[in-house]
C-alpha cells in the first residue's frame, strides 16, 4: 500500500472519551488516532468489544514514556482502551470497519490448546491461566483445551483430532508437546493437510528451544506473554522437518539430534530432577571431567559450501537400505535418501554429536547459532577431542554461541546425515545414548535405564530434511 493511501482515513467520527467528545480516525494503513493515542491494529490491538453503547480496545501497550504507536522500548502490558460514538448509526458502523480491519489481518479465531500440567515443574497450568489466557480472551479467540494425561497422549491427539473448525494447535508446555504434535499429525492419512496446521508453542517447560529460537529471531524475550502476543497476531513460517529413520521405523524431529556429552548430560541428569534447571549445569562438570569417547562412524551430504570437511566417502558396494526398506503405509515416510549422495564421512571416537534445526537448543543454549527455519538443512557440530578445561569453557558459553568457533569444534550445514553408533573408548562393553529432540531415542548397552524400551535400537540410523514442511506461528511471517 502505498504510503499515502495508508494514512488516508477510512472512518472519521466525534466520539467520546472520559466525558469529553474528541476526534477520532480509523485510517486505511489500519491506525486508531485520537488526540492523545495512537494504535496500530496490526501490532497493538488484541481486539474489541461492544458493550452497550461504548467500544472497549483491548490493546498491548510498551511500559515507559511516549504515546504513539506503543514504540517505545518498554515491557508489554495489557491496557483497555473505551469510547463512546455519538449516535447508534456511529457505533454500528465502528463495529463494522474495526472487525474488517482484524479479519484482513488473517488472525485465528479458533485454536485447540494442549497442556502439559507437568511442563515447567507443574507451572504450565499457572502459565496459562495468567499469561495465554487473558491475551486469547483480549482477542476473542475461542478455544478448546486438552491436558495431557500421559507420555505421547498429544501424539495420539494430533493423530485423531477433528481439525476442521480449528485455525491452529497451541502448545503450552516445553518443547516435547510441539515434537508429539508433528509426529501426531505426520501420522495421519491426510498427512500431507494436517501438517499446514499452524502451531504455535508457549515456553512452559524446563526446555524451550523452539520458543526462544522464534523470540529470538526478533530481539524479544522468550516469555509466554511475548510467545501469545505472536500466536494472536497470526504470522506464521515454514519450519523444516527432518526424518530419523531405522528400517521401517520413522521419528519426526523439528529440535535437535544428540549422541556422546550433549546426550549423556541431557538423559543422564534426569536423576537430579529435584535441582531443576541446575541439574544440567551440576551434571555437566561430573562428564567433562569423567569424559567419555564413543567409537562410531557419521556420513552426510554437506550443504554448499561445506563440501570440504570430512574425509571422502567411498561407497563401494553399500546397498541403499534408506529406499529398500520403506513399505508403503499411512502417514508420511519421510523424503526419498539416495546412499550415493553421501560424499562425505567423519571418523570418530567423538566426544560429541550434535544436529540442530533451530538456533536454541533451550533457552540459555545458543547450540547453532546459523540454523535456519526453513533453509533445508540440519547444522552440524562435531567435536572429536577437546582438554578438559578447554572443555569447560566451551561448555560455559553455549548462552552465547561462541563454542562452534572453538578450534576443538567442526560447525557446518548437512542435508542428510548417517550416525553409525558404537561403543565407548574406554569400556567396548558400554555403549551410548541417543537423544532426539529431548527424548532417548535409542539406549545401548550399559547405558542409564537401559533396560527401557526405546523407539529404535542402537545402531545406524538416517536423517533427512523436508524443507518447510511444518507451519508454526511466528513473530514475523517468513
Amino acid at each position: 500500500m502505498d504510503p499515502t493511501d495508508a494514512e488516508a482515513p477510512v472512518l472519521s467520527d466525534r466520539v467520546q472519551i472520559s466525558g469529553t467528545v474528541v476526534p477520532m480516525t480509523l485510517t486505511a494503513g489500519g491506525k486508531l488516532q485520537w488526540p492523545d493515542r495512537c494504535l496500530s491494529i496490526e501490532k497493538d490491538v488484541l481486539g474489541f468489544t461492544v458493550e452497550g453503547s461504548r467500544v472497549k480496545i483491548n490493546a498491548v501497550i510498551e511500559s515507559g514514556p511516549g504515546i504513539c504507536c506503543a514504540g517505545n522500548g518498554g515491557n508489554p502490558l495489557r491496557k483497555t482502551f473505551t469510547f463512546e460514538p455519538l449516535s447508534e448509526d456511529s457505533l454500528r458502523l465502528w463495529n463494522r470497519r474495526l472487525q474488517t480491519v482484524i479479519d484482513s489481518l488473517g488472525r485465528p479465531k479458533r485454536l485447540f490448546v494442549l497442556l502439559n500440567p507437568y511442563g515447567g515443574n507443574g507451572s504450565a497450568i499457572k502459565v496459562f491461566l495468567d499469561d495465554v489466557k487473558p491475551l486469547l480472551n483480549d482477542a476473542n479467540i475461542h478455544y478448546t483445551l486438552q491436558e495431557t494425561k500421559y507420555r505421547l497422549h498429544a501424539k495420539e491427539v494430533a493423530r485423531s483430532l477433528d481439525l476442521f473448525g480449528y485455525d491452529g494447535v497451541l502448545c503450552v508446555s516445553g518443547d516435547g508437546i510441539l515434537v508429539e504434535v508433528v509426529n501426531g499429525l505426520l501420522e495421519r492419512e491426510d498427512w500431507s493437510s494436517a501438517i499446514k496446521m499452524p502451531l504455535g508453542v508457549i515456553p512452559a517447560g524446563t526446555s524451550n528451544g523452539m520458543a526462544k529460537s522464534l523470540l529470538d529471531s526478533v530481539g524479544e524475550s522468550c516469555t509466554a506473554f511475548n510467545a501469545t502476543l505472536a500466536i494472536i497476531r497470526g504470522h506464521k513460517r515454514s519450519l523444516d522437518v527432518a526424518t530419523v529413520s531405522q528400517g521401517q521405523k520413522r521419528y519426526f524431529s523439528v529440535l535437535m539430534l544428540a549422541w556422546g556429552l550433549i546426550a549423556d548430560i541431557d538423559i543422564e541428569s534426569e536423576k537430579y530432577r529435584w535441582m531443576g534447571r541446575a541439574r544440567m549445569d551440576f551434571y555437566a562438570i561430573q562428564r567433562i571431567f569423567c569424559l567419555r569417547r564413543y567409537h562410531g562412524c557419521i556420513k552426510f551430504v554437506a550443504a554448499p559450501g561445506f563440501e570440504n570437511f570430512g574425509e571422502p566417502n567411498e561407497l563401494g558396494g553399500e546397498i541403499d537400505e534408506l529406499n529398500s526398506n520403506w513399505v508403503m503405509q499411512n502417514g508420511y515416510c519421510g523424503p526419498a535418501f539416495d546412499m550415493k549422495d553421501f560424499n562425505r564421512k567423519i571418523e570418530g571416537p567423538f566426544v560429541s554429536i550434535w544436529l540442530h534445526n533451530v538456533p536454541w537448543g533451550g533457552e540459555d543454549v545458543l547450540a547453532a547459532p546459523d540454523a535456519k527455519f526453513s533453509d533445508g538443512y540440519l547444522d552440524l557440530v562435531v567435536m572429536k577431542d577437546c582438554p578438559k578445561l578447554s572443555l569447560v569453557t566451551l561448555m560455559s558459553g553455549l548462552n552465547k554461541g561462541g563454542h562452534v568457533r572453538s578450534p576443538h569444534v567442526l560447525y557446518l550445514k548437512v542435508k542428510a546425515f548417517t550416525l553409525e553408533p558404537g561403543s565407548r573408548a574406554d569400556d567396548p562393553n558400554k555403549e551410548g545414548i541417543i537423544d532426539v529432540d529431548g527424548e532417548v531415542l535409542a539406549r545401548g548397552r550399559g547405558t542409564y535405564k537401559c533396560d527401557q524400551k526405546t523407539l529404535m535400537a542402537y545402531g545406524k540410523l538416517h536423517i533427512k530434511v523436508d524443507q518447510g514442511l511444518a507451519t508454526v506461528f511466528s513473530p514475523i511471517s517468513s
